[in-house]
């Protein structure tokens, strides 16, 4: 999104679209095995290099893994052996996993708080240990991740033959020598007082603990963030000064500080004097990428609202508010609750925002608030099963978005674990459905769409796809219990995490 970028693909034509091939898949189910709802993964995020990868289920852990391919290196051996993995891809091993949050019980308010995973959100390096932050409905927590190095007895310089015991020694040639407290009595010095002087000549045998140091992985809690919303919290979210960062619920969002735990400062407060009067809740926080002063937030109403902490202490007040106007006579009783702004994340370098709602994605540029850039259809045939998806929750689902290190691509989730991926740089028409397994190609679809505007033209760019009401473009009906609800773009690779119920598929391009 770049306009060095956008000269570029301008110049020297369309970039093609994207190939993706599956890459690597972490708790793959057996055909016909149940899946338990703790295992359900409910939250991804990529650390800002990339090399490390956090995921949260519904059971309150956190599991981390590691990127292992060398950057100058195409993967491992045996993937390069096969022709289809010629294109050089990130691989992950698992490194760690431990329990953030347990499940717990309001007293005061007689409310079961659940211990699943909202959001993670990485934070800055240091000293060779990862940081992260993770967040249930009510309590964020700060954890320290580091390998420490611990010695372990490995072996003991002892002969097999004359072990016994609990390790003390005895010579089978004479009964009358025994040890006693590790030191050994014999007919003409006696060593078993407390004196610890070597013997003249030295002992026969001086047995030793061999140690070795092993490296063990440790998670430690350092800081618990709590008491601080009323309501579930749906966002956390760090600032780029690397000392604070934002949490956010229905009604509120909240400024901390890394360090200090107890206290946090109230900067949004969305609440009526009369709950009656309420209109609006707050569904999604996120701070500017590169300006630790700006930050912005989402609505049920599909209204992201910039605001500058500069210009006041409670931002109450918003400096821009990006909302599309509603078409006239377009109204219907769903008209509401597919508006809901589910996900909100910024660009790498802070100039858009992309928001995803129950039916569409929408590019926004900061410096334009009269509408969306564009808006990408991700499931429009679900539009007449809207009474359907309303009768089993289904529209209710909160997907998430994710946007392309350099910009020029969008990808969200769909339901039959399908996830879409949009091309939104000048010359990048593509919009390509594919599916979370080992054959992600099985129900692609590529979908040309008319050539993109540049992003800062006025004009809006929608683009549709070519599926048939109740179905995907090639037919397939739609599974509503299976979604595809979280994913996560690599940083700096054109490679997707997405997560389909316990499973973690990878994708590369």
């Amino acid at each position: 999104m770049n306009g060095g970028d956008a000269a570029t693909s301008q110049g020297s034509g369309p970039p093609p679209p994207l190939e993706w091939r599956f890459s690597q898949v972490f708790g793959e189910r057996t055909a016909g095995e149940e899946v338990q709802e703790v295992d359900i993964i409910s939250a991804i995020e990529f650390n800002k290099s990339g090399d490390h990868l956090a995921t949260g289920d519904r059971g309150g852990r956190v599991v981390l893994f590691e990127r292992t391919d060398a950057k100058d290196h195409g993967g491992s051996r045996r993937d390069l052996e096969r022709a289809d993995y010629a294109v050089k891809h990130p691989e992950f091993r698992y490194k760690t996993e431990f329990q953030s949050h347990e499940p717990e019980f309001d007293y005061l308010k007689s409310l079961e708080i659940e211990e699943k995973i909202n959001k993670i959100r990485w934070c800055q390096p240091a000293n060779g240990a990862l940081f992260l932050l993770s967040t249930n409905d009510k309590t964020i927590k700060f954890w320290k991740v580091q390998e420490k190095k611990i010695k372990k007895v490995c072996d003991m310089n002892v002969d097999p033959s004359k072990a016994v015991g609990n390790g003390c020694l005895t010579s089978s040639s004479s009964p009358s020598q025994s040890v006693a407290n590790g030191l050994y009595a014999d007919g003409t010095h006696n060593y078993l007082s407390n004196d610890f002087s070597f013997p003249p000549g030295g002992f026969p045998s001086l047995h030793l603990p061999v140690t070795s140091q092993e490296a063990s992985i440790v998670a430690r809690c350092r800081r618990v963030y709590t008491h601080a919303h009323d309501y579930h919290i749906n966002s956390i979210s760090n600032s780029s000064d690397g000392e604070t960062f934002i949490s956010a619920d229905d009604l509120r969002v909240n400024l901390w500080n890394l360090g200090i735990s107890n206290q946090s400062f109230n900067i949004v407060d969305v609440k009526p004097a009369n709950m009656e009067d309420l209109t609006e809740v707050i569904t999604s926080a996120e701070f500017h990428p590169i300006h630790c002063n700006v930050l912005a937030y989402s609505s049920s109403k599909g209204s992201i609202r910039l605001i500058d902490l500069r210009q006041s202490a409670l931002c109450d007040t918003h400096s821009k508010l990006f909302e599309e106007p509603e078409a006239p006579g377009s109204r219907s009783f769903f008209t509401e609750i597919i508006a809901s702004i589910s996900d909100i994340k910024f660009s790498k370098d802070g100039r858009y925002i992309l928001s995803r709602d129950y039916m569409t994605l929408k590019l926004w540029d900061i410096n334009m608030d009269s509408g969306p850039v564009a808006t990408y259809q991700v499931h429009e045939h679900l539009r007449p099963k809207l009474c359907d998806l309303y009768e089993n929750d289904s529209i209710f689902d909160k997907f998430e978005c994710c946007l392309s290190g350099d910009g020029s691509r969008v990808a969200t989730g769909s339901y039959s674990n399908l996830f879409r991926v949009f091309g939104v740089a000048p010359g990048i028409t593509e919009a390509t459905t594919l599916e979370a397994s080992k054959n992600p190609m099985r129900r692609q679809v590529q979908t040309p769409s008319r050539p993109s505007r540049s992003l800062s033209s006025i004009t809006r760019v929608v683009r549709r796809g070519s599926e048939s009401p109740g179905s995907d473009g090639n037919g397939n009906s739609f599974d509503f219990t299976t979604k595809l609800l979280h994913l996560a773009w690599h940083p700096t690779e054109n490679s997707v995490a997405c997560a389909a119920a316990n499973s973690l598929y990878m994708y590369y391009a």
